[in-house]
């Protein structure tokens, strides 16, 4: 049955393409033409979009719209963070507003969660939202939120009642960022990339009607949020866009392009295990037993760590919530880059603590040059999406 329903998808949307495809239409309009015919997210229910066939059936018809040349959904945080999060938790005219120029990319978001006293422990946030008529009234300072310099629309948990314990006091709102409340300054990491930014809140506003689920409910929200990012991963594969030219797709390989400069470094934070075996043979140290163990040790984690992340893919192509393979590759992953970070450094000796003249990116240059990057970026694999620590409590607490 399954083999049928791909074949049919594939076979509708060589179909839909040949009639439908305008390389000048521009990647918003074609996406809305996707929408209609619920080729965007053919997963989802009917009434937002989709066909509700399994969840399968997206990578299918994504991949086979990039295979006769076309484009599928936009990449980033929108697509893969906000937008599911508002169709599960809603309400209906939160969906209403958001869902479609999400899912076109007409509307770019960021996640405004973490604070400079407020991380790991996130439900002791003290940014605040207060009611003023139709409107809330938020002032505060969050940290660590990429893509806030060109965003449209935030993912804000804000505290909107100081009288309950702190899980029951938040809210989860959606914020306008063009206006003169919201201020963002990028902030330099010791790698020498501006990934992140810190956000200033000083009476921003944001409509009333404008909340995820509901008022004081913002931790369950954000919990379903937070799920999804352990699995964005997965989702951070850059498209393979066709070389045709054309406004729609030029929009659409500018779109990733703007998207996956961000993450330039992130290859280099995940400790670039894949160049272990190049590095030691450059340094000739290939028939080291130290060495070559620390390399197999690395890699073998590498594999364990790729299978972790086939099973989460299996359990969304069967249809089933976020579970516990995110925390578990989470944890799997920042442990591989500490190995992998390690036996670099062990490779490199003293000149690991040398930087480039020119800071590499994705292991264009040789290895040797990248192991400076390597080591400072590797620290933030622990770091990012929820600490170590966070990922063994939800295991421990709601798992085990």
């Amino acid at each position: 049955m399954e083999a049928g329903l791909r074949n049919e998808l594939v076979d509708e949307v060589h179909a839909f393409v040949d009639e439908h495809w305008n390389p000048e239409l521009g990647v918003v309009a074609w996406r809305r033409l996707l929408l209609d015919a619920g080729l965007a997210v053919p997963s989802w229910p009917t009434q937002w979009f989709g066909r509700d066939l399994p969840a399968w059936t997206d990578e299918v018809v994504w991949e086979a719209l990039r295979t006769v040349g076309a484009v599928a959904v936009p990449v980033g945080g929108g697509m893969n963070l906000a937008a599911p999060t508002i169709r599960t938790e809603g309400p209906d005219p939160v969906r209403e507003r958001f869902l479609a120029p999400t899912l076109t990319g007409e509307e770019l978001w960021c996640q405004l969660f973490s604070e400079p006293g407020a991380g790991s422990d996130l439900a002791g946030l003290s940014t605040t939202a207060e009611l003023d008529g139709d409107e809330w009234v938020v002032s505060g300072q969050k940290v660590w939120n990429t893509s806030a310099h060109h965003a449209d629309l935030a993912m804000l948990v804000a505290r909107t009642d100081w009288s309950v314990p702190k899980h029951r006091g938040l809210t989860y709102l959606v914020l306008p960022m063009d206006q003169p409340g919201v201020e963002v300054r990028p902030l330099r990491q010791m790698n020498r990339h501006s990934s992140f930014n810190e956000v200033f809140l000083t009476e921003a506003r944001i409509p009333r009607d404008w909340v995820v689920g509901e008022v004081g409910r913002g931790w369950g929200a954000a919990m379903t949020t937070l799920a999804y990012e352990r699995h964005f991963g997965a989702a951070m594969r850059r498209p393979r866009y066709a070389e045709g030219a054309g406004r729609t797709l030029t929009e659409a390989r500018h779109e990733a392009e703007e998207h996956f400069a961000t993450y330039s470094w992130y290859p280099q934070r995940a400790g670039r295990a894949d160049l272990l075996v190049e590095h030691a043979r450059q340094v000739g140290r290939d028939g080291d037993p130290l060495a070559r163990q620390g390399v197999a040790d690395a890699l073998a984690r590498q594999s364990m760590g790729r299978w972790t992340a086939e099973r989460a893919k299996a359990a969304r192509a069967l249809g089933r919530a976020p579970g516990s393979e995110g925390s578990i590759g989470k944890l799997a992953t920042s442990e591989l880059a500490r190995r992998a970070g390690a036996v670099h450094g062990s490779l490199a000796g003293a000149h690991a603590m040398l930087r480039p003249e020119e800071p590499p990116v994705g292991g264009e240059r040789e290895p040797a040059a990248v192991v400076n990057e390597i080591l400072e970026s590797v620290p933030g694999q622990s770091i990012a999406g929820g600490t170590d620590e966070i990922q063994k409590n939800i295991l421990g607490e709601r798992v085990l």
